[in-house]
Order: C-alpha cells, then sequence, then structure tokens
C-alpha cells in the first residue's frame, strides 16, 4: 500500500508548519509499522520555499523513513491536484491511504473517489492543536466539499513529472 501524504504550509527558513510535521509523523509510522511500503508526498512552493513535498519527505528521512521509499510529487497546489498529479507514482487499481488532518479527509477521499483511487485515510491526533485553527478549517472544509461534490473532474492533468526527493 501506498501513503499520500496532502501538502500544508511550510514557514519560513523551510520550517514545516505543525500541520505539516503532525501529518509526516503518521506517514512515518505507517511506514515504520509496515502498512505502508512507499510515501507520495505532495504540494508545490506556497508562500515560502522549498515545496511541501520536499520539505515533508525531509522530515520523513529524519524519522527513518528511506528515500527509496518516498516519491515527491512538488507541483500541486490544491487537494485534487495533489491526488491527480500522485497518480503518476501509482499502478491502476493499487489501495491508498490519504494522510491529512480529520477535517479535511472526507473531501480527500471524496476527491480520491472522484479519480478513481481505492482510498482510506490516517489523520494525525488533534491534541495540542490550537481549538481557533480547528473551528477556521472546519469551518472552511464545508463549502469546499460542497463546491469538490459539485465541480466536474479532469481526467488528467497532463504530463506528470516523477522524481524521487532524494535525487534532487
Amino acid at each position: 500500500m501506498t501513503a499520500i501524504v496532502l501538502g500544508a504550509a511550510v514557514w519560513p527558513g523551510a520550517t514545516p508548519s505543525p500541520a505539516l510535521r503532525r501529518r509526516a509523523e503518521v506517514a512515518a509510522q505507517l511506514y515504520c509499522d509496515g502498512l505502508v511500503k512507499v510515501i507520495i508526498t505532495t504540494g508545490g512552493v506556497g508562500d515560502h520555499p522549498p515545496s511541501e513535498a520536499a520539505v515533508t519527505a525531509r522530515v520523513l528521512t529524519d524519522l527513518g523513513v528511506p528515500e527509496s521509499a518516498i516519491r515527491c510529487e512538488d507541483r500541486s497546489h490544491s487537494t485534487m491536484e495533489n491526488l491527480v498529479h500522485s497518480r503518476a507514482f501509482l499502478a491502476d487499481g493499487a489501495p491508498v491511504v490519504i494522510v491529512t488532518d480529520r477535517w479535511h479527509l472526507p473531501r480527500a477521499k471524496l476527491v480520491a473517489r472522484r479519480l478513481g483511487l481505492v482510498a482510506t485515510g490516517a489523520a494525525p491526533s488533534l491534541r495540542g492543536s490550537h481549538p481557533g485553527r480547528i473551528t477556521r478549517a472546519v469551518l472552511r472544509e464545508l463549502p469546499a466539499l460542497l463546491w469538490y461534490a459539485i465541480r466536474p473532474f479532469p481526467g488528467t492533468a497532463g504530463a506528470i513529472r516523477r522524481q524521487n526527493c532524494g535525487k534532487r
């Protein structure tokens, strides 16, 4: 099985945001427990370089995941793009586990199903999260979930670059 870690903010100095770090920690645990063999990190460059995918990959290697088990999808800027571009690393019909925050999982799994992926989800604990941030995130997800439920989906997103994060 393959884990797809959805991107989150990178802070100045290539520092992973708490959300990005928590997601990477969950993916590393899945790998260490033998539940996944490959981890796809996702997310392009946001407000601060490098890409979310590269920062997630660095956290994973710091947690003991070998570079050979990590693939980077570093062009995306949305949940849909994360999953569309991640398909380049997957065999047809291969099951995936999407790693993201609990409030984001319903939308991420909806997107995965609409793209033909067989997906389950894994989320970090909410322990230690700021209640105001959780509330804002949940309120943002409600209209986003509705929009993703009704919007048209692309079949593919053109040529997709494949690369291993450790081979930059």
